[in-house]
């Protein structure tokens, strides 16, 4: 059995190691030219844990940890409102089992661990046309093959979700706000630290990452859906400065670096919701199919245990295999996409996140 996989982020290679695994034959295309590097830290919980283990990285990830020393909350002049050394906003407890590493430490770990896979850098699907026993591929550089399955680990912004399942303004909806990441250097001299800053409609968090010597920026505002060019990073740019330069603090001298990062990002907070993940032999996993967004803060936990149960349910045959893997799949995904709803703009409760990351048997 062949697969083609769309994105090799971290569903995509994640679900490339278990259909290997499975005896069957993935095949990851890229539009990228190589892996993607900078992106915010990301945390594995719960039951994504328990697929990392079985892939034998639980070690070799926790290594990677961020390994945080607390927080503090600051206002406009930069005066310490609160600080914490037990909790930090973007992974909770300090003392939890929860893995907290930057998204390019994971990326890279599982691209690794998927060296035998064939990786298709710098080409992207163009066009799928199916029948009942195979779908035809067409791809914008390189020269078209015939796979028994698609699978679409693209993104909130899925390419193939927006060719078989219809427009992405139809199966998306905006959370209220956006977001951008960047990596500049220690210019703060935090040691292990975050530090977190709201005013009004925007906020920012900044953490520091590769011993100290870099810090992530994340800046954001409050808004309904805005019209901007995605392949426009210095208009993306400008709106970010223009909705947090009164944030105060550091915030100016941080957006001044914002301009000379290569690695910035920047999208909307919100999630994608469909009636079924499946199109005949082509499916969604991780975010292209259920994007829960940064504020469940179980975007990578869904990636992972969405790839691991699809993967075991193609492995056990092809017929009825994508009605089983969203049967099972659903109601977890269901349950982590409520974190970011039922309490909008603020961390989920300790209990409900418990709950979530738990919320599926392995």
């Amino acid at each position: 059995m062949k697969v083609l996989i769309s994105g090799a982020s971290v569903a995509g290679p994640a679900l490339a190691y278990w259909l290997a695994r499975h005896g069957v034959i993935p095949t990851v295309v890229e539009s990228a030219p190589a892996l993607r590097l900078g992106g915010q830290a990301i945390d594995v919980r719960g039951a994504a844990l328990t697929v990392v283990e079985r892939m034998g990285l639980l070690e070799r990830l926790r290594g990677a940890r961020t390994q945080m020393l607390g927080m503090s909350m600051v206002d406009s002049a930069g005066n310490e409102l609160m600080r914490s050394t037990e909790h930090a906003a973007s992974s909770g407890r300090l003392d939890s089992e929860d893995v907290e590493v930057l998204r390019e430490d994971l990326t890279a770990l599982l691209a690794e661990r998927t060296a035998g896979v064939e990786y298709v850098f710098g080409d992207s699907i163009r066009d799928i046309r199916q029948d009942a026993d195979g779908v035809d591929v067409t791809f914008e550089r390189g020269a078209a093959r015939r796979f028994d399955l698609v699978v679409g680990a693209d993104g909130l912004h899925s390419h193939v979700r927006r060719l078989v399942f219809g427009p992405e303004e139809r199966l998306t909806h905006h959370l209220g706000s956006y977001v951008s990441v960047f990596t500049t250097e220690n210019v703060l001299g935090l040691d292990r630290w975050q530090v977190w800053i709201r005013a009004g409609d925007a906020g920012a968090g900044i953490y520091t990452a590769r011993d100290n010597t870099e810090l992530r920026v994340n800046l954001g505002f409050m808004s309904g859906p805005l019209e901007y060019d995605r392949r426009d990073l210095d208009a993306q740019r400008q709106l970010v400065a223009d909705r947090t330069a009164d944030l105060g603090w550091e915030i100016p001298r941080l957006l001044k670096a914002m301009w000379q990062a290569p690695d910035f990002y920047f999208d909307a907070m919100a999630q994608v919701r469909l009636d079924s993940w499946s199109r005949g032999r082509v499916t969604l996993v991780g975010d292209a199919g259920y994007c829960a967004s940064p504020l469940s803060g179980q975007g990578t936990s869904l990636a992972l245990v969405g790839a691991y149960v699809l993967a075991s349910e193609i492995g056990a045959g092809l017929e009825g295999a994508l009605d089983r893997y969203e049967t099972r799949m659903r109601p977890f995904a269901a349950a982590n996409q409520a974190l970011a709803t039922e309490n909008p703009g603020h961390p989920a409760p300790e209990e409900s996140m418990e709950r979530a990351k738990h919320a599926i048997a392995l």
